[in-house]
This record gives C-alpha cells, sequence and structure tokens, in this order.
C-alpha cells in the first residue's frame, strides 16, 4: 500500500510518515500542495493524507485536481478544521475521509486501511494462494494454517506479491510498493527481503523467480 502524506508542518509530516512506515505502508511526503501534485504525476497511490491549509496550492484545490482523475488516489483530510461544516465542505469537494487534528494514530492508520479497500479495484480483504493466507487487515499471514510471524516488510512483499499473482513483479515495483522514493534502487535490499520470506514461507517453495522478470506466487 503507498501512501502519500501531504503537511507543511515539518514535525507532524516526520510524526505520520514514520508512524505509517512502521505499520508497513510505503510512504512518500510533500510540504506543500505544489509538490503533492508532482508526486502525483510520478506515482500511483492508493491514499493521500491532505492537510487542507497548505500553503502553494491549497488542499481544496489540489483534493478538486485528485477526484478529476480518472486513476486517483482517495483521500482523507487531516486538518485542524474539525467543525461538523468543515467537514461536509471537505467532503463536498471530493474528499472520502476527514480526520480532525489532534487525531488517535491507531484511528488514522485503521481509515487509510478503510479507505485503500475501498479504492476502485480493490481485491477482497483476504488474499489467497498456494496455502497462503494474507489479512492486510488484522495483519496475519498463514501458510497452510502456520503463522509466519513475518516482519512488517516482509509482510508487505507477501501482500504485494500477492495481490499481483499470478503476475510477476519486478524488484523496482516491489521497491515502489513497499518502500517509497527514497529507496536506493542499487540496493540489494528487495534480495535479501525475498530470501527471508522465502525461508519463513517454507517448503515447498512458493516465490519463484525468473531473471530479468522478477518474482511471483506460484
Amino acid at each position: 500500500m503507498r501512501i502519500l502524506v501531504v503537511e507543511d508542518d515539518h514535525a507532524l509530516r516526520e510524526v505520520v510518515v514514520e508512524g505509517l512506515a512502521d505499520a508497513g505502508m510505503a510512504v512518500d511526503a510533500a510540504h506543500d500542495g505544489l509538490a503533492a501534485a508532482e508526486k502525483l504525476d510520478l506515482a500511483d497511490y492508493d491514499v493521500m493524507v491532505l492537510d487542507r491549509d497548505l500553503p502553494g496550492l491549497h488542499g481544496d484545490v489540489l483534493c478538486q485536481m485528485v477526484t478529476e482523475r480518472d486513476h486517483r488516489p482517495m483521500v482523507l483530510m487531516l486538518t485542524a478544521a474539525g467543525e461538523p461544516g468543515d467537514r461536509v465542505s471537505g467532503l463536498t469537494l471530493g474528499a472520502d475521509d476527514y480526520l480532525a487534528k489532534p487525531f488517535h494514530f491507531p484511528e488514522l492508520i485503521l481509515r487509510i486501511r478503510a479507505l485503500a479497500r475501498r479504492k476502485p479495484a480493490a481485491r477482497p480483504r483476504t488474499l489467497r494462494a498456494a496455502g497462503i493466507e494474507l489479512d492486510p487487515l488484522r495483519r496475519t499471514a498463514r501458510r497452510d494454517g502456520r503463522e509466519l510471524g513475518l516482519t512488517v516488510k516482509e509482510f508487505a512483499v507477501l501482500e504485494a506479491l500477492l495481490r499481483a499473482s499470478p503476475g510477476f513483479l519486478s524488484s523496482e515495483s516491489l521497491l515502489d510498493n513497499v518502500w517509497d522514493e527514497n529507496a536506493d534502487r542499487f540496493t540489494n535490499t528487495v534480495t535479501v527481503t525475498v530470501g527471508r520470506l522465502r525461508r519463513k514461507l517454507g517448503e515447498p517453495p512458493v516465490v519463484t523467480t525468473t531473471p530479468g522478470v522478477g518474482y511471483r506466487i506460484g
């Protein structure tokens, strides 16, 4: 799941980015509306966490721009303006959900995951293939009934592979989906993480690799 956090408060932006990354999401960040608009042209996000009062390009304008796209992220407005009238106007602009500051972080995570499930063409909540069952909401993963005990990144890689199944995902696609825009394209992080995931999945092997193509479940 890839998230764009648009927030001009540096301290709050860093807290949100770090917390969502710890929850297993690939998170990019923008400090104003113009920077966010540029990122939206470069990547496909599942959810945008959008501060309403932004410099450069106001959050209301950015929200309206996003809703006009054919393939758009779901929008969660995160703002200090929390009166009922503010929420109604934000939703009228095209936001899919609205959360006032200050907020309870676990609630933010649950709302983001709920929005991602509502995104058009979203897959069923429980992902299944080759004896594997993964529930992104409950953060559980099993193979043949056995709990896998995955790290955050291993879980995210397995989720991405299951969503793409039976197709392949390249290392570059996994970097985009599981890490973020700052990931080193020349790192062996993907190879190492997939290797650990293979060991935890056990026998018979279920993650296959085709050189020059990528990884897949099957």
